[in-house]
């Protein structure tokens, strides 16, 4: 699993930010399109790609698409 991966498919479930905007260090939650919706097509793109199940307090205690990043990879081994 690599970050630049992750950072992709965060990308993808925003669909009116522009893909340049996403880095590890993105503030997800900062983000102007960023909602419940879209929190929830980010579990269910990491339940799908990494068989990771993520909870909504996962989502809401991080802060970049890096802390996401770390706990997928923890829980992925």
């Amino acid at each position: 699993m690599e970050i630049v991966d992750f950072v992709e498919k965060m990308a993808e479930q925003f669909d009116e930010t522009d893909a340049a905007v996403f880095t590890p260090q993105t503030k997800f939650k900062e983000l102007d399109e960023w909602s419940s919706l879209v929190a929830l097509s980010v579990i269910a793109m990491v339940d799908e790609s990494y068989k990771v199940r993520l909870k909504g307090v996962d989502v809401r205690e991080s802060s970049t698409i890096n802390d996401l990043f770390n706990i997928v990879k923890a829980r992925a081994q």
